[in-house]
This record gives structure tokens, sequence and C-alpha cells, in this order.
């Protein structure tokens, strides 16, 4: 009886409707999937997916010269199956090449939004190929492709480029802002230029939101974040909260030379010089500054051409360090800045019989032989 129920159940099964589930094939025409990522900056990205024909044919045609014009025809196509609608290429093969943007970004020149869109391409004779981004990223190649879905069309000029045997996605150019993505087959390549607005207040805004988690409770990073604020000249009133927090918050802040001397160049940046050079006086005199950061710091003056300031600063660090390693460089590089090279060469040749090292003995020496020619150091 058991067996006869199990039969049964078995029976039944067999006669229900069990949606059919696809295997794992080969790829259509060996047309293989591939995707390349590339990063604008830290935070926003641009992902291409697509599926890339090779210029031999299915059955190894050599299919040289016969790409553009012939395989993908020049301009719009009109094709027997889906809408029927005349339709550009489908920049690739097998599904939709889609292309996705992290964040709001412009093509040349051109606003998109962030999300992911179908990509097509109309490939001309001559004069410029245009790039279409359309909102339906989901459909068979450019079968079902309609005007009216477009989000945004961009004329591009196609350049002749090294021989590619397979259809190639590829970031040509990258910068801290933008980036240059090209589409290469055969014997040419298309080029979109990507950027990325406003980079500094998607940096800024990310520091807002990360500061508030576990992040804010350390001194540097909200000293990283606003020196990255001085660095772009941007949010200077964000980076002097931050500044200032680096130094008082309770638990967290640290008031030494660094967290000073951060919140100081804030503050000259914001125009607040008398603020500022007291708060690095300040810095200077704090017992736990060392040599090397007065140094350091007397080196910065003179490269903002504050030249006798940077002597004052030298000289201090001299006497309060008794001459330690590295106050007699700092005095020959803070004289030989007042054009005083005689005094800097007696300072010079102490700095070279005590540098700590190779390097820096090979440094002094070569100071010491441009004073003797009344050469400046700096």
């Amino acid at each position: 009886m058991k067996k006869i129920l199990t039969l049964l159940c078995f029976s039944a099964l067999l006669a229900m409707e069990v949606p059919a589930q696809s295997i794992s094939l080969p790829p259509s025409g060996d047309n293989q999937k591939s995707i390349v990522t590339q990063y604008i900056g830290s935070l926003a990205n641009v992902s291409v997916k697509y599926n890339s024909p090779d210029v031999t044919g299915p059955n190894g045609e050599d299919r040289k010269g016969q790409i553009w014009g012939q395989l993908v025809p020049y301009g719009l196509n009109v094709v027997n199956f889906g809408l029927g609608n005349p339709s550009p290429w489908r920049v690739g093969a097998n599904e939709n090449t889609v292309i996705k943007f992290s964040h709001d970004v412009l093509i040349k020149g051109k606003p998109l939004k962030a999300g992911k869109y179908g990509l097509h391409l109309i490939v001309e004779e001559t004069g410029p190929w245009t790039w279409i981004f359309s909102k339906n990223y989901s459909a068979w190649g450019s079968y079902f492709y309609e005007e009216s879905d477009d989000a945004l069309r961009v004329q591009v000029d196609p350049a002749d480029h090294s021989y590619t045997e397979w259809l190639t996605f590829d970031f040509v150019d990258r910068g801290p802002s933008s980036a240059t993505l090209a589409m290469k087959w055969e014997n040419k390549m298309v080029p979109m230029r990507i950027e990325v607005d406003n980079m500094t207040d998607l940096y800024v805004s990310k520091y807002k939101q990360e500061l508030q988690g576990s992040a804010g409770f350390n001194h540097q990073n909200l000293v990283a974040a606003s020196q990255y604020c001085v660095q772009n000249d941007t949010h200077l009133e964000d980076a002097l909260v931050w500044a200032d927090q680096a130094i008082n918050a309770p638990f967290i802040g640290v008031k030494n030379f660094s967290t000073m001397q951060n919140k100081a160049s804030v503050l000259m940046k914001l125009g607040k010089m008398e603020e500022a050079e007291a708060l690095m006086n300040e810095a200077m005199h704090h017992p736990a500054t060392t040599a090397f950061e007065i140094h350091t710091f007397g080196r910065q003056l003179i490269a903002m051409d504050k030249k006798d300031k940077a002597l004052e600063v030298f000289k201090y660090n001299h006497d309060r360090f008794k001459g330690a390693w590295p106050t007699n460089v700092g005095m020959a590089r803070g004289l030989s800045a007042m054009g005083m090279y005689g005094e800097a060469l007696k300072y010079a040749e102490m700095a070279h019989e005590e540098a700590p090292d190779q390097l820096n003995k090979d440094s002094m020496k070569a100071a010491v032989e441009k004073l003797k020619d009344k050469q400046d150091i700096n």
C-alpha cells in the first residue's frame, strides 16, 4: 500500500506544470559576457556590462573591413523582430549593453542622473556618431528600442585605433573627477567623456555622514576632513568646526602641534591671519612640540615667501633644542632665504658634520657647495 501511495504522489508531481528553469549554457554565438568598472575619485563609479563579439566570425571567417557599415549598419536599422522600429546598435551582442552610474554625471557636459541605462550607438559613415542612453536597459539587444525611452543623446567623433579583435570597453583617461570611457573594436575607438560635477560637495557630504558615526570619535579623522576642505578651498566653515573639534571636543580632542596647525591653516584660508598666527605661536611653544615639527613649519613659511618669519621660527627652534638635529639645517635655510650666505654656510657645515644618515649628509654637502657659490639652498 505504501509503495502504491508513493507511486501515486510521483505521478501527481509529473502531471503538475512545473515552471521551466534554464540551465547554464554557453553564451549565444560565443559572445562572452564582460564587465568593466572604474571609480572616479573614491566615491563615484561607472560600470559597463556587455556581451563581447569578435571580428572573426562564428565559423572562423575573417570579417576585417566588414564590421562598420556591414555587420554594424550605418544609421538606424529596421529589423523584422520586436517592435520593428528603426533601431541603433546595441554596442555589443545579445542582451542590452548596460551602463550604470553610482552618482549623477555629465556626459560631454550634459547631465545624466545616477542609475542604469541601455547603451546604444548610431554609427555613421561620415561625421559624428551618437551615444544613446535608454531608460529601457532590460531588453534584448535593440529590438525593443523606442526613442521615447531616451534619457540622453550625445554626439562624439570616432577615432582610428590599433586593431582590437574583441569588442572592448576601456577607461582610457582618468582624473580626480572625470574619466573617459572608450569602446574599441576592429579599427575604431569611440570615446565618452564622463564627469562628476561638484565632486568636493560629494566628499564633504560623505564626511558629514561618516563623522556622525564612530569615525567622528577620532581626532585624526576630523583633521583629515578639514584639511581636504583647505586643500580644495571649499566648505571652510565646516572645516573650522571640525578643526576646533579635533582640539577641544570632550574625550576626542587633542591639543598638539598638528591639530593647532590644522586649525591655523583653516583660519588663514578664511582670512583670519591674526588668529592663525597666534595659534601657531602657541603651537610652537607647546611642551610636546618637536624640533622636526617646528622645522617643517619654518620650511612652509619659506614656501609662502614669509622669509623673515621663517628665520624667526628657525632661530627659536635652534635656541629651544640647543642646536639638536635638524635645527642647524633650519638656520642654514632661513639665513640662505634672506641672502645671508656667509652665516648660512657655517650652520650648513655643522649640519653636514652631525647628519644622522648618508642621505642627509649628501644633502648638506650639496648645500655647502651651493652656499660657497652664494646660491640659495631652498
